[in-house]
């Protein structure tokens, strides 16, 4: 019998889904456990896998596009099998009848519902982890008149525990979670409304749960604890101090003797604002006058003036770009065992080359052109750093492609020089800055930015003298190129002015050792510190 498939929820906060890619087609078989496609969520790509057996026979969101949850994805079944009911949204054709006779059977049944004003408090998720939530102290018993803003109970969660105020005013008419008990998120936790209301109904209206007895709300109502049942600790003159746990809890890390402090919980219990708002009373220090020894003054400092301000936060959609960055960069710096290797390079010869060949006219070459050329140049001589890890095997590529990292409005691009070994700096500077353009106005073709063998990444000119890249997968390396800075350096035993440049080189352990790592590094500096080497 053919199963529906409905787009998965699979992030506790994912409301649609986007199907990134599909791995089964239309007639395809399929084993249970196979990856039938790759999501997009609101936190990540993830592959999505079967649960069922058979053909897929309906394929219904395409590459691309997106839906909400639980809307239809595929149809898996027999081949062959007539799935247009299912198509239409009906049920399977055997069993309707069956479906029909039993609705037949079954009375209709009056649906209650929740008065007005009377509302469901539900165990809130205080925290994005939170499954389930125990009540620590219910500080509102039942009958007690509730404001707007009142605190109903503390919650512990997976985190903390965390005072839960009211955003409802009115009687607090039942409890459902008794203290020390836990319960799931979205459980009945309390029902404020109207004295008087009926809260068998309300239950009944809002989970279909058994009935509370008008006993049972009542044996809650007299069981009420006094005020003396409440957290407590003695001060030092014998007399009980009523305190929360969390307000209890906060004193003891910031060291703050409860004694001090005035509650403006019920009945004088001290909460969380009373300690988290307290300000120690100075202590009185006994000043000694030079002038005259038998003065006293009383010496204390102002209280410290804390900012007040309005916390906010707006959370911005994610673009395509942002998720595929997310996940493959995610993907290598997790897979990939990363290494670092820098070394300082004199780039005085360089600046006075480039600044030779830029003089002849319609010519412009950039620092960032000569290391790409040095790192071609560099690859031939190390080929282990030209390569790709395919689990059983190693790559050795034969043909050396420069990608040359790109900033844009969305994120990060990588167009690649193709051949770059074979080019000129003059061909390598038309090409990264024609490539570069494209990408910067969206222009870029996807076969422009595919197949690289090595990739550089330069934050020179933004000031940044030194930093570490994600290796760009299936490359094996990434060389992160800092600014030029002029300082004091030692040449032929004295100290002179000079313009060095550091470069890290990021290797996969997995291809590349440290040593052969090294050796590129070398041979890199040789070409940089020797320019005319590249031209030969």
């Amino acid at each position: 019998m053919a199963e529906v498939i409905s787009m998965p929820r699979l992030s506790d906060t994912m409301e649609e889904g986007t199907v990134a890619k599909w791995l089964k087609q239309v007639g395809d078989k399929i084993e249970e456990g196979d990856i039938l496609a790759e999501i997009e969520t609101d936190k990540a790509t993830m592959e999505f896998e079967s649960f069922y057996e058979g053909t897929l026979l309906h394929i219904g969101i395409q590459e691309g596009d997106g839906a909400p949850v639980d809307s239809l994805l595929a149809i898996i079944g027999e081949e062959g099998e007539d799935i247009s009911g299912l198509l239409a949204g009906g049920a399977v054709a055997e069993e309707a009848p069956a479906v029909k006779e039993e609705k037949a059977e079954i009375a209709p049944v009056a649906v209650a519902e929740i008065p007005e004003g009377v509302e469901v408090v539900k165990m809130p998720r205080l925290s994005d982890t939170m499954e389930e939530g125990t009540v620590a102290t219910w500080l509102k018993q039942v009958g007690d008149t509730v404001e707007e803003g009142d605190i109903l109970a503390e919650i512990e969660t997976d985190k903390a525990t965390m005072e839960f105020e009211s955003f409802y005013s009115g009687t607090l008419l039942y409890i459902g979670i008794k203290e020390g008990e836990s319960s799931p998120v979205d459980e009945v936790l309390a029902i404020i409304g109207p004295e008087g209301t009926d809260v068998d109904a309300v239950l009944s209206a809002s989970t279909g749960a058994v009935a509370i007895s008008k006993e049972e709300t009542k044996t809650e109502e007299e069981s009420k604890p006094a005020p003396a049942q409440e957290a407590s600790i003695a001060s030092n003159d014998g007399q009980r101090i009523f305190v929360s746990p969390l307000a209890k809890k906060i004193a003891a890390e910031k060291g703050i003797n409860l004694t001090e402090v005035k509650g403006s919980g019920d009945n004088g219990r001290i909460i969380k604002k009373d300690v988290e708002n307290f300000t120690p009373a100075q202590n009185t220090i006994a000043v000694e006058k030079v002038a005259d020894s038998s003065a006293e003054a009383a010496v204390s400092s102002p209280a410290i003036a804390l900012p007040v301000g309005e916390e906010g936060s707006e959370d911005v959609k994610n673009s395509s770009m942002r998720k595929v960055i997310a996940k493959v960069l995610g993907q290598s710096k997790f897979t990939a065992p990363h290494f670092y290797l820098t070394i300082e390079v004199n780039m005085d010869n360089a600046k006075a080359s480039r600044s030779q060949i830029n003089a002849i006219p319609d010519t412009k070459v950039s620092f960032n052109d000569m290391v790409v050329k040095a790192c071609a140049m560099a690859l031939k001589k190390h080929p282990q750093v030209n390569t790709s890890w395919n689990g059983d095997t190693t790559r050795y590529n034969h043909h050396i492609h420069i990608g040359v990292a790109v900033a844009v409005s969305d994120g990060l691009v990588v167009p690649v020089v193709k051949f770059t070994d074979q080019m000129s700096l003059t061909q390598i500077g038309a090409s990264v800055r024609d490539l570069a353009g494209k990408a910067r106005n969206k222009k870029i073709a996807p076969a422009e930015m595919e197949g690289s063998t090595f990739t550089v990444s330069n934050l020179g000119m933004f000031g940044i003298t030194e930093f570490t890249s994600i290796i760009n997968q299936p490359n094996s390396a990434i060389l992160s190129v800092g600014a030029i800075v002029e300082k004091p350096v030692v040449r032929n035993g004295e100290i002179v002015v000079g313009s060095t440049m550091k470069v890290t080189l990021a290797c996969d352990h997995r291809t590349v050792d440290g040593a052969v790592g090294a050796q590129f590094l070398q041979t890199l500096r040789a070409y940089l510190e020797n320019p005319v080497t590249m031209l030969a």
